[in-house]
């Protein structure tokens, strides 16, 4: 679309979309935001320097309608992504990875939410992870400051206020790994009285996979040293809701308790007795293997000598017959004669 001056008009929806060393998935992730029922939106794409060279050969040649592609040295996700805000013009954006997927109507309802309630900042949506993992986020999430304190409820790829993630000061790009960039985004701007909301449908498509960025984040001393940074960021929000905090991790740390004493539950009262009977069949099965081979050697021994008393027929077969080709066995041929015929007479004048 375009003004009367015949300048374009912005979009009013900026797609971020930063990749590094993920060029397979790249198409993928930008044919579900060209495949959205909402349609004024525009997709920035940045090569974040990436090393793989796969996809240096997919972003070079990289071209798709209402996408533009940059290529820059390697900031890391939180300088990636800010790279794309600064040059991004839509009224809202949303930070793609390159390995995730929009649901078709997923800008469509973020839109509309935002839309129908200007006091909204951001919105987002219940998530489906693929991949190595598969699981669905419950419903009734919130995304208030004593929720997100304790976890991050909010996909990364929320429909939000581009002047507000502007006025708190973008993606910190100081933290000590990548991952919760998001995380501290949502919180900053709930803390600053910006307020978003979670639709309680599927609409967001979050890949797990083997070295993910998701999985470095939420394991070992990576994980630990985010945590340690957010709780010292934010330490005023932590002291004000420190106990409904510790509260929720109670509640979670008990189901975890109850799950594991289910699975145990049911290792005890059903999976060992049958590993049990798995173990005694597989031990009855060794000793019938083990005897069949005891068997075994008794036959082959059979077959040894058996074969032993074949060799020496043959050879004694083969000596008979070189003994009747003989010169010798030829001259005495008419004594052996003579000798048959007596010894048949001799039978005759028996009484």
């Amino acid at each position: 679309m375009r003004p009367s001056d015949g300048t374009p008009t912005a979009p009013r929806v900026s797609v971020l979309v930063p990749c590094c060393n993920l060029g397979q998935y790249l198409d993928e992730a930008v044919g579900s935001v060209l495949a959205q029922t909402y349609r004024d939106f525009e997709i920035l794409v940045v090569d974040d320097g990436s090393t793989d060279p796969e996809t240096q050969r997919i972003i070079e040649g990289f071209e798709r309608p209402q996408t533009t592609v940059f290529r820059t040295g390697n900031r890391g996700l939180a300088g990636a992504r800010n790279f794309l805000l600064a040059r991004a013009r839509g009224e809202f954006v949303s930070a793609l990875d390159a390995d995730d997927r929009l649901h078709p109507e997923y800008l469509e309802r973020t839109v509309a939410a935002l839309d129908a309630d200007p006091t909204l900042t951001f919105v987002s949506t219940r998530l489906q992870m693929f991949g190595e993992q598969e699981w669905t986020s419950p419903p009734g999430a919130q995304c208030d400051i004593e929720t997100l304190l304790s976890d991050d409820t909010v996909v990364c790829s929320a429909l939000v206020r581009r002047a507000a993630v502007l006025a708190v000061g973008a993606y910190d790009e100081a933290m000590p790994h990548q991952g919760d960039e998001d995380w501290d985004l949502w919180l900053t701007l709930v803390e600053r009285g910006y307020r978003g909301v979670i639709l309680p449908d599927v609409l967001f498509f979050y890949r797990r996979r083997p070295g993910s960025m998701s999985v470095a984040c939420t394991s070992g001393q990576a994980h630990l040293d985010l945590v340690e940074y957010l709780i010292r960021k934010h330490r005023a929000s932590y002291d004000a809701h420190l106990m409904n905090v510790l509260r929720t991790k109670e509640d979670q740390i008990g189901e975890v308790r109850r799950t594991n004493m289910s699975l145990e539950g049911r290792i005890a009262g059903y999976l060992a007795p049958a590993v049990e009977r798995k173990r005694a069949e597989l031990n009855r099965l060794r000793d019938a293997l083990r005897q069949a081979k005891e068997h075994r050697g008794d036959l082959d021994g059979r077959e040894i000598e058996l074969a032993a008393v074949r060799a020496e027929s043959l050879r004694a077969r083969e000596e008979v017959s070189a003994l009747r080709a003989s010169w010798s066995w030829t001259l005495t041929a008419p004594l052996r004669r003579a000798y048959e015929l007596l010894h048949l007479d001799r039978l005759r004048s028996r009484p």
